[in-house]
């Protein structure tokens, strides 16, 4: 049977390590279960040999209740190929009770106390393993550290749109009786620097200097709020739009587990006036190659003119570019607008839409956009995929995610684009630049939104925990 209870799970577990079966077990609430979970339980079940899932009960997750009750949450999960059994808690810790070969807690995003993930630190996934594995032979921690260190001297130009990401936390009670809606008790809220602003405060922690160049609204400008929440070695030229607030993004939440409701955003992404167009033109052609990099994170929320891409194309000595998709430009916003790029950061869906092709293999897709920009380097985040770097002489390399847990995804691609720009505009390898991208990322969807930016301490311990 695949739902028992905790005592003949236990049992279960004990007859199955006795054969020499390893056993991977994993705990949480699994409310409403999503493809997150399901990817994160199948990477799980390639840990061992049996994956047996315990469900927290409904009387110890105190007031704020999952909406569905244990025994619907363990007929879900019971559903599932790669579950192999599952059991409600009791009284007693599930790790306790179960005594697995390895156990991980808080696949949900619960962000109650275990034991971490064992295995050597290692990822979930065979393929995550198998890459480090090989890593290592090339590089150790000490190296990758060090080589790091060297972009402490660059000097970087930053343009992009501002946006304010607001998280509203609320508790919904469910649909009125007369309304279609969801009614819901506010609980508490919080703004975070996007946009280009994290992409500032991601990149001013591994260079000497930030000089940032971007625009903020005439109606709701928020200029000290943008202002106090830059790093100290960040310097901002604000160009104002009067027919616009300052972007933001507001995401109402539920609070338990930090689900996502929905999102309004106050915005104007029509283009810029002639006239203020003209000004910061002005601007980026005076600066733009005095600086050893430029990263332009072009959100398509208006700021970015043809005028502007031609600049920061023909002036700067090192342009590393990332377009961003959205549901408002869709179709409209590609990285091909820009003629030329010597670094192209993008996810696959912006690739695919960028040439136009669903169903293409991305190696192709990823060679076409290189050659149409005369691309240095190329490199396609892809999700629980990893990414894909391609390089004109030295090919494909694809580095596997090394994520062990997701709180949000938001802001993970800025912060690749933010850190993996330096070292491309210095030369690292693809395979290194692909390894530090992608610990950036596993960093980054730890954060809720662009709460904190990863910084070279945080990225430093991940690396000395993949390569130990």
């Amino acid at each position: 049977m695949k739902v028992q209870a905790l005592a003949a799970l236990a049992e279960t577990v004990r007859a199955a390590r006795a054969a020499g079966k390893r056993v991977v077990h994993v705990r949480g609430i699994f409310d409403l279960i999503n493809s997150g979970h399901i990817h994160r339980l199948e990477m799980a079940r390639h840990q061992g040999d049996l994956l047996v899932v315990t469900v927290r009960s409904d009387d110890r997750l105190g007031e704020d209740r999952p909406m569905l009750d244990a025994a619907l949450r363990t007929q879900v999960l019971a559903r599932l190929a790669c579950v192999d059994h599952v059991a409600v808690e009791t009284g007693l810790d599930g790790d306790q009770a179960i005594g697995a070969d390895l156990y991980v807690d808080g696949v949900d995003g619960d962000s109650s106390p275990g034991k971490p993930v064992t295995d050597d630190g290692l990822p979930f996934s065979p393929e995550g393993r198998a890459f480090l594995r090989e890593f290592r032979h090339r590089y150790d921690a000490d190296q990758v550290i060090e080589k790091m260190g060297s972009l402490g001297k660059l000097r970087a130009l930053v343009v992009g749109d501002t946006i304010i990401d607001e998280y509203h936390f609320v508790r919904p009670f469910g649909m009125p009786l007369k309304s279609p809606i969801i009614a819901s008790q506010f609980i508490e809220g919080q703004a975070h620097a996007g946009g280009i602003l994290a992409v500032a405060n991601h990149l001013a922690g591994f260079c000497k200097e930030v000089h940032l160049v971007t625009m903020l609204g005439g109606a709701d400008a928020r200029e000290d709020f943008v202002r106090q929440h830059l790093r100290t070695n960040i310097t901002p030229q604000l160009f104002v739009r009067p027919d616009a607030p300052t972007t933001v993004k507001r995401r109402y939440l539920r609070k338990f587990l930090t689900q996502k409701l929905f999102e309004v955003s106050f915005f104007n992404d029509h283009p810029i006036a002639h006239e203020l167009d003209v000004q910061v033109s002005r601007h980026l052609s005076r600066v733009a190659g005095q600086y050893d990099l430029v990263v332009v994170a072009d959100f398509g929320q208006g700021f970015v003119s043809r005028n502007m891409v031609e600049i920061l194309c023909r002036e700067s000595r090192f342009l590393a570019v990332n377009t961003q998709m959205n549901s408002i430009n869709m179709g409209f916003h590609v990285v091909t607008r820009y003629p030329r790029a010597d670094y192209v950061c993008i996810d696959e869906d912006e690739l695919r839409m960028a040439c136009r092709d669903r169903y293409a293999a991305a190696p192709e897709l990823a060679r076409q956009v290189a050659n149409d920009l005369q691309c240095q380097l190329l490199t396609v985040t892809r999700g629980h995929h990893g990414s894909l770097t391609y390089h004109p002489t030295k090919g494909f390399t694809a580095v596997p995610v090394l994520s062990r847990e997701i709180v949000d995804t938001i802001g993970a691609g800025d912060a690749y684009l933010a850190v993996t720009a330096p070292c491309a505009a210095v030369g690292f390898p693809p395979e290194l630049l692909g390894f530090i991208g992608n610990a950036v990322g596993a960093l980054a969807v730890k954060i809720l939104g662009n709460q904190q930016p990863v910084t070279p301490e945080m990225l430093f311990s991940s690396v000395r925990d993949l390569l130990r």
